[in-house]
């Protein structure tokens, strides 16, 4: 794929399958529920894209992924059971870092969001590919240091095995005291089921959310995860010490068995 190209390929696509009425749609699904999906109703990037990015994320997986077994104080102790890329590594790859930062495709989901998305973070924070593969491997709950995630489904299990998205919309992350338990009670848990080459885009600084636990061994899911931010975000310090995925000796992590 000619990364060059990419850009206006993004931009062509998004022209002839997006009317204005169809985004503002999206826009108002994506204040009220934090959460877009692109499925094959609605594709958000031409197959070969998603086909280049599948074989990248596989390809950096198999140079570099990293086991990660632990639970985060900031989120009340919730787990984190995956493999990690890291975003150091994710960032040599062109195509990745060239999608990310394409100006046509960050000014589509800017019309979603309402607001300019700003490709403006930590650098260890720009990329994340997690990759699940045993029983019990899960992202627990929690929330997002930025506004603004990109996440593409790029592996799932069936949603027997575990294939979902849970989401609570307009919530609110105190790192010393998340009360994860208490908003589950008090809010209505949205379910998204997912297949392999969805992408969905989550404001996840103020929606709460998890991928399901896997069910069985072998019933893998991948996930390349696209981190920007709002101008909110630009001078907002952050705090906690729980970059688990950076360093599994973050001082809020504690390793499991």
């Amino acid at each position: 794929m000619d990364v060059r190209k990419i850009d206006e390929t993004i931009g062509k696509f998004l022209a002839e399958n997006y009317t204005p009425e169809r985004v503002e749609q999206l826009a108002d699904r994506f204040f009220h529920k934090g959460v877009v999906k692109f499925d094959e109703s609605a594709r958000l990037v031409p197959a070969e894209i998603m086909t280049a990015v599948q074989a990248e994320a596989d390809r950096l997986i198999d140079a570099h992924k990293e086991r990660r077994d632990l639970l985060l104080r900031t989120t009340g102790n919730t787990p984190r059971k995956m493999s990690v890329v890291k975003s150091e590594d994710i960032e040599q790859s062109e195509l990745i870092r060239t999608i990310a930062t394409s100006e046509s495709f960050l000014g589509f989901l800017g019309r979603i969001a309402r607001e300019p998305i700003i490709p403006q973070v930590s650098t260890d924070e720009r990329y994340l590919i997690t990759h699940q593969e045993f029983k019990a491997d899960t992202h627990g709950w929690h929330w997002g240091d930025y506004s603004f995630a990109l996440i593409w489904a790029l592996r799932m299990p069936p949603i027997s095995c575990g294939g979902m998205l849970q989401a609570v919309p307009h919530t609110h992350w105190d790192k010393s005291n998340p009360r994860i338990n208490e908003t589950l009670c008090e809010r209505q848990i949205d379910t998204h089921g997912l297949v392999s080459g969805d992408l969905y885009l989550q404001r996840t600084d103020t929606t709460l959310h998890r991928t399901v636990p896997l069910t069985e061994d072998g019933a893998a899911r991948t996930i390349l995860n696209m981190t920007w931010a709002g101008e909110r975000d630009l001078d907002k310090p952050l705090i906690g010490n729980d970059r688990w995925w950076e360093n599994p000796e973050a001082k809020a992590a504690q390793a499991v068995k």
